[in-house]
């Protein structure tokens, strides 16, 4: 049975996979963490086309894959487009920053998108942005470091980082000029959201892409005819950075280990 494939820079990818496997829990899937490049957020457009091309053609040449999932908001804004021309062929999700669901749930119009700088200086970023302009009053809060503080399981980082942004993002509450609704537009910063939650009242909403991206999934492949609908599933690792890293990062975010795992480098020439 062929393999959705899924990647990321690193790990924050596994947020989006462990939705993916909650909607889809007969499919296969490999997951890449091209950790040896990272971090995509930080580096030009340039440079994440590039790294997105290779691994998109390593998953393709080896494992045959009926999908790709583009687990990373960097990698979604700077080169899907492209992806997309170059194999027509196969179905291609993405994932945005969840404006859309944002500006639908909140009360007072004031929201936050954290994220990272290259998602928050994107062209497509900017293009959503302004697509709610008369609808609700959006801040960006670009996360310099929460990234590596997570791929490196670094918890004081974490928690200075998370309390740090989080500031920024506020002020928090029902009351007019307050945030009511935060947007976390990089998929390693839901493996952080209790730690984010430690620095916002109770009430404030926190809002994802793991559960659109993995309906959406489900759709694209149910209208082709796609779906598998009696294997038990599975998960592959694959990266081009230390697989104990990867694979101590699947046993914590997503609470159980894969079935089978390989390390395999994607190198750039």
């Amino acid at each position: 049975m062929p393999f959705i494939g899924v990647f990321d820079s690193g790990v924050g990818g596994l947020s989006v996979l462990a939705a993916l496997r909650a909607e889809l829990p007969h499919e296969r899937f490999v997951y890449f963490a091209d950790t040896a490049f990272a971090p995509y957020g930080e580096r030009g457009d340039a440079y994440v086309i590039e790294r997105s091309r290779k691994v998109a053609e390593q998953l393709i040449q080896e494992h045959g894959i009926k999908a790709l999932v583009v687990a990373c908001n960097t990698a979604t804004t700077a080169a899907i487009h492209l992806l997309r021309a170059e194999h027509p062929a196969l179905p291609i999700v993405g994932l945005e920053p969840a404006l859309k669901p944002a500006v639908a749930t909140s009360r007072t119009g004031h929201i936050s998108v954290m994220a990272t700088r290259g998602t928050l200086a994107s062209a497509k970023y900017a293009a959503l942005r302004d697509s709610f302009a008369g609808s609700a009053n959006v801040r960006a809060v670009p996360c310099d470091g929460l990234v590596k503080a997570i791929e490196g399981f670094d918890t004081a980082a974490i928690e200075a980082l998370c309390a740090r942004y989080m500031a920024e993002a506020g002020p928090f509450g029902d009351g007019p000029g307050q945030v009511d609704t935060v947007v976390l537009g990089c998929t390693h910063y839901p493996l952080v959201k209790s730690v984010l939650q430690r620095h916002a009242p109770t009430a404030l909403r926190f809002i994802d892409t793991g559960a659109p991206v993995a309906l959406q999934t489900r759709r694209v492949l149910g209208s082709l005819g796609g779906l598998a609908d009696s294997s038990e599933g599975g998960l592959l690792l694959q990266g081009s950075g230390d697989l104990a890293v990867l694979e101590a990062a699947a046993a914590h975010w997503l609470q159980r280990r894969p079935q089978a795992a390989t390390a395999t480098a994607a190198t750039a020439t």
